[in-house]
């Protein structure tokens, strides 16, 4: 009997569990970890902090340390991930609002360029705007502000890359659907000036002068001095269709 339980224990070795670190030992190493840029690392040290300290004043900071380490090495599924848990178990926690901010920047940080889905994009303006309705006072409300704008941007562009590929395709009607999402979503943006001189382009394709007139119009209007306007005029010159005066 001696024999077999010997031999059980041989096998099991590797199984037999680590007695548990003091928790300030533990969140140290995952701070110094953190400072070295051994992101990986500090990420599995605040994690034992949680597994091993479940109930302690420690743990509800290391989960929050352990999304932030998943962010700096870029791992922003696993940061995402994290931070869902947290902002479901501490929804009052003074840093809820961090929280909140980590959340919508790993989602900030996925955002690819315009030609890819927008996915990450959405979900970025999504938080970045909750955090704008509900921490309004905080300094994250701030950066949220600036980076809305970035992300409209940024969408309208995703319109504008896909309208110009339907013109390509000449596809004129769905390219203007994208170009009129730009105009009523993102009136802000870079972008509305090319996209009225779109307008103008798909509509005279079409043969729908009316509505060609009508959207250059509103871009001699508002852009007077830009080149789209200037393009807009030319175009409409070399179908023959008559226009307000060059401005």
């Amino acid at each position: 009997m001696l024999a077999v339980l010997s031999a059980c224990a041989g096998n099991n070795a590797d199984s037999i569990l680590v007695p548990d670190e003091p928790v300030d030992a533990l969140y140290t190493k995952g701070s110094d970890a953190l400072e070295r840029g051994e992101y990986k690392e500090a990420a599995k040290q605040f994690s034992e902090v949680d597994r091993q300290h479940p109930y302690s004043t420690w743990a509800t900071k290391a989960q929050l340390m352990e999304a932030y380490a998943y962010y700096e090495d870029m791992n922003y599924d696993e940061a995402i991930k994290a931070l869902d848990q947290f902002i479901e178990l501490h929804p009052g926690s003074n840093d809820i609002s961090y929280a909140y901010y980590l959340r919508a920047l790993s989602n900030y940080e996925r955002i690819l360029d315009v030609r890819r889905d927008q996915t990450s994009a959405r979900e970025a303006l999504k938080g970045l705007k909750e955090i704008v309705s509900r921490f309004a006072d905080t300094e994250y409300a701030k950066d949220a502000t600036l980076k809305i704008a970035l992300i409209n941007d940024h969408l309208a562009g995703a319109e504008m890359e896909v309208g110009r590929y339907y013109i390509k395709q000449r596809l004129y009607i769905s390219a203007i659907g994208r170009f009129k999402t730009v105009i009523d979503k993102y009136q802000t943006t870079s972008h509305v000036p090319e996209a009225l001189e779109r307008l103008v382009e798909c509509y005279a394709a079409l043969g729908m002068t009316g509505e060609a007139k009508k959207n250059a119009a509103i871009l001699g209007h508002n852009f007077p001095g830009s080149a789209w306007y200037q393009d807009a005029y030319k175009l409409l010159q070399k179908k023959g269709v008559a226009t307000e005066g060059k401005r």
